[in-house]
């Protein structure tokens, strides 16, 4: 079994290869990212921050957390983002530390996401098949599980409208925070700039490998 999905991960069969890899990126948009959002929503609401559930953001609707140009930017970069959740920190009883701890739900609930695929990436490699559907299904898993960390890394860096600025809210003075802020779009357009070009996708995809293959160890440790 193994060797059969080391041919799929190798690319040998290019074109089934292709259309896992855009079936698990669609999965991410429409399954991922809601999760990713929801747990914002509910993290801020547990928090005392009511914003959320008025805002029609306390659900895992797609619809309701999807933007398209961060989707749009997982499946050109692998990296990406929804629409964030709104919150009020002065809605909190401790609103710098309740912040970062909304900002930090999300790209945890992509590190669990990824756990739980590598766990069945795993399951399902162990089995003694040479089934090529079967490797398929691994490989699926397989890709959900990498694009999670993916995010999950990604949503960190301190770039509006990502969790990273959020978290920079929390722990920087607002008076350095709002004066980074002045310069978001001008930040935005350097950003894609740096992904396009691959100056800043290929540290990023080294740091999400480097987590992916610790998660794997680890997920891998029951087989």
């Amino acid at each position: 079994m193994i060797s059969v999905i080391r041919q799929v991960i190798s690319g040998q069969t290019d074109f089934i290869y292709l259309i896992i890899s855009l079936g698990a990126m669609a999965f991410v948009v429409f399954c991922t990212l809601p999760l990713h959002e929801f747990a914002h929503a509910f993290t801020a609401v547990k928090l005392g921050d009511d914003t959320p559930r008025l805002s029609g953001r306390l659900t895992i609707n797609p619809m309701a957390h999807i933007s398209p140009m961060g989707a749009l930017m997982i499946f050109l970069f692998g990296f990406g983002y929804a629409k964030p959740v709104p919150v009020r920190m002065r809605h909190f009883k401790n609103p710098k530390r309740d912040m970062a701890i909304v900002a930090l739900a999300g790209p945890l609930c992509n590190i669990l996401q990824a756990f739980v695929y590598m766990f069945l990436f795993c399951a399902i490699s162990s089995v003694n098949t040479t089934n090529m559907g079967i490797a398929y299904i691994a490989f699926f898993f397989y890709y959900a599980a990498q694009v999670n960390v993916s995010l999950g890394v990604f949503n960190l860096l301190p770039i509006p409208p990502l969790d990273g600025s959020r978290l920079a809210t929390a722990l920087l003075p607002a008076k350095y925070y709002f004066k980074i802020m002045q310069y978001e779009r001008y930040i935005m357009i350097g950003l894609f700039v740096l992904l396009f070009t691959g100056i800043l996708s290929t540290p990023l995809s080294y740091l999400s490998m480097l987590i992916s293959n610790l998660i794997f160890k680890i997920t891998s440790l029951p087989f």
